[in-house]
C-alpha cells in the first residue's frame, strides 16, 4: 500500500476487514481475562483505572498493526501518547482504544468497546467499534453506509429537544465536575432524560444506531476517532461547541464534542452554549 497517496475504495475495505479481525481477536482476549478474573487494576496518576487486560490488548493490537502495516503511525492510549506534534496526525495513522470503559470492565458491566481507526491526512477513512460482551460489530468506511453487524443503521427521527435521549460522561479529575453541572442541569431540564454508559465509543455508536439522540463531552481522539466516523456516515452531525483551532484535524479533535442527529444537533447546541440556568 502506497502510504503517500490515498487510499482506494477497495484498499480501505481491506483496511476495515483487517481491523475487524483484530477488534475480535483482542475481543477475545479481554473476555478471556474477565471471565477468569485474570487481571489486575492500577491507575494512571492516582485518578484514571488502568487494568492489565488494557495493557495485554493494546499490546497485541499495536503488535498486529505493526506486523501488517509497519510505515503506518499508531497512537494509542495506553502507550503514553502525545499528540501536541498535529504533524504526526496528518500521516497514516491508527488510533486505538484496547479497552473503552475500563471502569465498566472492571466491575463486569458489559458496557465496554475495543475501538480501532484508520486517518490519513488528518481525515478518518476506517471506524470499528467491537463490543465482545454484547457481540456488537459497529463498523464505517469513509463515504459508505454504517454498519451494525453488518446490516446498515442510521441516526434516530427525533426532531423535538424534549423527547431527545442524550448521553454525555465525566472526567477522571473531579475538580473539574463543578464546572460541568450548570450544563448537566440545562440538558435535564430540556431533553427526555441523560445517560451516562462510560463508553464515548459506544456512546456515538448509540447516536449512529439511534439509540441514543445526542451527546456531549471532551475525550480524547481514541475515545471517539472510530465511532464519530461511525455516527457521521449514518446522518449525524459532528461538531465543537469552541469550534476547533486551524490547522488541527477535526476528526481527531476532542474538545466540547457534539454529535446528535441533524435536527436535534442545532437545538442541544444552543443549550450547550446557553449561559441561562
Amino acid at each position: 500500500m502506497d502510504t503517500s497517496l490515498p487510499s482506494t475504495s477497495s484498499q480501505l475495505a481491506k483496511l476495515l476487514q483487517q481491523s475487524v479481525a483484530i477488534a475480535k481477536e483482542a475481543g477475545r482476549l479481554i473476555q478471556d481475562l474477565r471471565d477468569n478474573q485474570a487481571f489486575t487494576e492500577d491507575y494512571k496518576q492516582n485518578q484514571e483505572l488502568v487494568t492489565s487486560a488494557d495493557l495485554k490488548s493494546d499490546q497485541m493490537i499495536r503488535a498486529l498493526l505493526q506486523l501488517s502495516f509497519p510505515k503506518h503511525g499508531i497512537l494509542s492510549e495506553e502507550s503514553s501518547p502525545d499528540y501536541s506534534d498535529t504533524d504526526t496526525l496528518y500521516q497514516p495513522l491508527w488510533i486505538i482504544d484496547p479497552i473503552d470503559g475500563t471502569v465498566n470492565y472492571a466491575h463486569g458491566l458489559p458496557h465496554v468497546a475495543i475501538s480501532i481507526a484508520y486517518a490519513e491526512q488528518g481525515e478518518v477513512k476506517v471506524g470499528v467499534v467491537y463490543n465482545p460482551f454484547l457481540d456488537e460489530l459497529f463498523t464505517a468506511i469513509k463515504g459508505e453506509a454504517a454498519k451494525l453487524n453488518g446490516k446498515d443503521i442510521q441516526v434516530s427521527q427525533t426532531t423535538e429537544l424534549h423527547k431527545a435521549l442524550v448521553a454525555t460522561g465525566f472526567p477522571y479529575d473531579k475538580t473539574l465536575i463543578p464546572t460541568l453541572m450548570p450544563r448537566l442541569h440545562r440538558v435535564l431540564n430540556n431533553c427526555q432524560d441523560i445517560r451516562r454508559i462510560g463508553s464515548a465509543a459506544l456512546d456515538l455508536c448509540y447516536v449512529a444506531s439511534g439509540r441514543i439522540d445526542g451527546y456531549y463531552e471532551t475525550v480524547s481522539p481514541w475515545d471517539f476517532a472510530a465511532a464519530r466516523l461511525i455516527a457521521l456516515q449514518a446522518g449525524a452531525l459532528a461538531g465543537h461547541l469552541d469550534g476547533c483551532p486551524k490547522d488541527y484535524p477535526e476528526s481527531l479533535y476532542g474538545q466540547q464534542m457534539l454529535v446528535a442527529n441533524a435536527t436535534i444537533y442545532p437545538q442541544l447546541e444552543q443549550l450547550l452554549a446557553s449561559t441561562d440556568d
